[in-house]
């Protein structure tokens, strides 16, 4: 599939970008061209439309936060958030191995299509991402966790090297901090968004190694509660099985601190999640975070400062009327 290249755009604001993303109710992005409320002249009911898709959405499908989460995270982190992840078609980063089991696509194409009715060529496809992210997390508070700054522009280019450029689930805390440092990331942010592990499932192909082949040398991961491995064994029962396991046993479905306390009693499903507490300073915002209020304002600094990444703003890039090809 031939798109485009797409434009350069400096990451930019440096110090006071990073405090003005630490603030929820922050009203733009030094640097970034974003801002809450970019299309309250252009398309004033914007972000009411893509919430009256979406939260009808998650209540029929309460996985749906779980999934649009890393959808938004799988198309920020590896080049930015510019909805390249969206495209269809061989040699994209949708055709990427991490990406195959991408959902949540269908409500993006649902509230692009209610967008393109109301105000044609005008909201983005990677602002429609980040705005149905955040109104599925907030679906079950029945308020907005954070504020969306808007603006971004789609990608007319997308590869598929791009999309393995993802954390891998067998990183260890030095390897992980560094992949998130290299994006501008920080270890609080790390943390923070590491909390979106609170909600859905993972399969068992990134859990077995933990079970029967630690570090290559075979044998149980010692960091796994003894117990919990052999629940784990008992839905992951070889190196083969393609059987899904709980995130977040008993709060599936719940965006809550429960994540945090599985991982404070070595209960964590992953390597990642279980060595943020080998690293003095991850492990006591893993203590931090079993507070509500501080989880939630934390990650709403930190996924706001993960939307900002590397985006398309101004004339770069194009408004995609289907977000799944370019215009043409």
């Amino acid at each position: 599939m031939r798109m485009a290249p797409r434009g350069s755009n400096g990451s930019g604001g440096g110090t006071k970008l990073l405090l003005c993303l630490l603030l929820v109710a922050c009203t733009g992005a030094a640097g970034q061209g974003l801002r809450v409320g970019f299309y309250q002249q252009s398309c004033p009911d914007a972000e009411s439309i893509v919430r009256n898709v979406t939260w009808p959405a998650a209540a029929a499908d309460p996985s749906l936060a779980a999934k649009l989460l890393r959808l938004f995270f799988h198309d920020c982190f590896p080049q930015g958030c510019d909805a390249s992840v969206l495209l269809d078609g061989r040699g994209t980063e949708k055709a990427a191995g991490p990406n195959l089991s991408l959902g949540g696509l269908e409500v993006i194409d649902a509230a692009k299509a209610a967008l393109e009715r109301s105000c044609p060529g005008t909201v983005s496809c990677a602002d429609a991402v980040a705005l149905a992210t955040r109104d599925a997390v907030s679906f079950q508070f029945g308020r907005l966790l954070w504020q969306v700054e808007t603006g971004r522009r789609d990608s007319r280019f997308s590869d598929e090297a791009d999309g393995t450029k993802l954390p891998n689930p067998e990183y260890v805390f030095p390897i992980l901090r560094d992949s998130f440092a290299r994006r501008g990331l920080g270890v609080a942010d790390l943390v923070a968004l590491s909390g979106a592990h609170t909600l859905g499932r993972t399969t068992c192909m990134f859990v077995s190694p933990r079970l029967y082949t630690f570090q290559g040398n075979g044998g149980v991961d010692p960091f796994i509660e003894p117990r919990y491995a052999r629940e784990l064994m008992g839905q992951c029962t070889s190196m083969a099985s393609a059987n899904r396991v709980v995130m977040d046993p008993g709060s599936e479905f719940a965006f809550d601190t429960s994540y945090y306390r599985a991982i404070k009693a070595n209960r964590g499903v992953l390597l990642t999640d279980s060595v943020l507490t080998h690293d003095d300073e991850a492990a006591r915002l893993v203590d931090e975070m079993q507070d509500l209020g501080k989880f939630l304002a934390a990650f709403a600094a930190s996924i706001q400062k993960m939307g900002a990444m590397d985006v398309l703003t101004g004339s770069q890039g194009e408004i995609r009327r289907n977000c799944r090809v370019v215009n043409y």
